[in-house]
Formats: C-alpha cells, sequence, structure tokens
C-alpha cells in the first residue's frame, strides 16, 4: 500500500516547481536574444558610419531613407523595420560639443525629435546613434527587463567618429 500511496508525489511536485521554471526558462531565453539584437544593432551601427566616415553617404547623396534602408537590411530578419526603429545622426563642431542627453522623454517613452539625418562633410564629428524599442514578453520577468515606459527596452548602438578627408583638395582635418 505504502509503494501506491508515492507514485504521484514526482508528477504533484514537478506541477509546483514547472510554471516557475518555464517562466525563468522563457526569460533566459528572451535575455539572450535581447542580447543578440543588441550586438546586432551595434554591428549594424558600426557598419552604417563606416559609411559616413569613409565619403560613401556624402559623395554618393545618400538621403536619409535610403540609410535607413541600410541599417534594416544589416539587422533583418531580427529586428523589425518599423516604427520601432529610430536613427539619429547629428554633426558637431569639436567632439567636446558631442555630449547628447539621454534619448528619453520625462515620461520614460523615446524622444521623437531624435530622427535627425546630417552626417557632414569632409573632417565633420558626427555622432551616429540608432534605438529600437524591444517589446518585452516575459511574464513576472518583466520589472527587472524593462528600462522604459510601456514594458520595453531600449536597445541602442551608438558610434562617434571623425570624417576622413575623402576628397582631393583637403589635405588634412
Amino acid at each position: 500500500m505504502r509503494k501506491t500511496a508515492r507514485a504521484g508525489s514526482a508528477a504533484i511536485e514537478f506541477a509546483f516547481i514547472a510554471p516557475v521554471f518555464f517562466i525563468f526558462l522563457m526569460g533566459t531565453i528572451e535575455v539572450g536574444i535581447m542580447f543578440f539584437a543588441q550586438f546586432t544593432l551595434q554591428n549594424a551601427v558600426n557598419d552604417a558610419a563606416r559609411l559616413i566616415r569613409t565619403g560613401q553617404v556624402g559623395l554618393s547623396s545618400m538621403t536619409a531613407a535610403q540609410f535607413r534602408t541600410f541599417i534594416c537590411s544589416e539587422t533583418d530578419p531580427l529586428l523589425k523595420c518599423d516604427t520601432n526603429l529610430q536613427i539619429d545622426v547629428e554633426t558637431f563642431s569639436s567632439f567636446a560639443a558631442a555630449t547628447p542627453g539621454s534619448p528619453l522623454k520625462a515620461d520614460n517613452t523615446l524622444d521623437p525629435a531624435l530622427n535627425n539625418f546630417a552626417p557632414g562633410t569632409v573632417c565633420s564629428i558626427v555622432l551616429v546613434r540608432v534605438f529600437y524599442i524591444w517589446d518585452v514578453a516575459t511574464p513576472l520577468l518583466t520589472p527587472f527587463m524593462i528600462n522604459m515606459a510601456n514594458n520595453d527596452h531600449l536597445l541602442t548602438g551608438t558610434a562617434a567618429f571623425r570624417n576622413e578627408p575623402y576628397t582631393t583638395n583637403v589635405s588634412g582635418c
């Protein structure tokens, strides 16, 4: 009789532990995917920044839409090229002047004014920032994974550099 009384105890114990285990498993997977998305976004920013730095954007008169398409091609299919992706390219007079503030407004949402496209000219100081709003999906772990309003996590890729003297009439910066 004792043997039959203990037969279902493992199943009952698993039923208690399984929900917590699967939530932590989902959270671990989502954090891993989020880190991979962050890496992919930064890699796309580095490649796009190289286009600006070497004069390929300026000499080909690349538009903001074409620049966005380039970044989207680098992040596809992991990150959707929709309203969650925001690109800000600004030119500054010096590296000291390139001190951008937080991309978040007071209500913890992404500032929509950060959508400039000014790649500069030869020897310009340029700051490229790309933002992506990641919708956090894992329940119960959401408070630990969000860094902005609406249960979202802001992924950011940044590059600051001086454009090269890519034309023949400029000897140096």
